[in-house]
């Protein structure tokens, strides 16, 4: 589930550096995280509309953030996509 051990974890193994906790990576790893669980959640609980709008909320917040990453550090946004398992978009590269 998702407790501070787990989320420390997450954060030490996207980290830029020793005290990174909110560069770009670390936040889509945390988002994707978050995303995984909730989705596992709503298919055992189809009914929860709170949950589904949270969770468009978490992936719109991942993608600009994507987005973000993909213009300023092309290479470093490969490599966090394919870390992470999530698709790349279809943009202008």
């Amino acid at each position: 589930m998702w407790d501070a051990e787990h989320k420390a974890e997450i954060i030490r193994q996207h980290a830029r550096s020793e005290n990174d906790t909110g560069s770009v990576p670390v936040q889509v790893a945390l988002l994707t995280e978050r995303i995984n669980n909730l989705s596992a959640h709503l298919s055992a609980n189809r009914k929860d509309k709170h949950g589904q709008r949270g969770l468009q909320l978490l992936v719109g917040q991942r993608r600009r953030l994507l987005v973000y990453l993909e213009r300023t550090d092309y290479a470093g946004y490969i490599e966090l996509t394919d870390r992470l398992g999530i698709r790349r978009s279809q943009g202008a590269r």
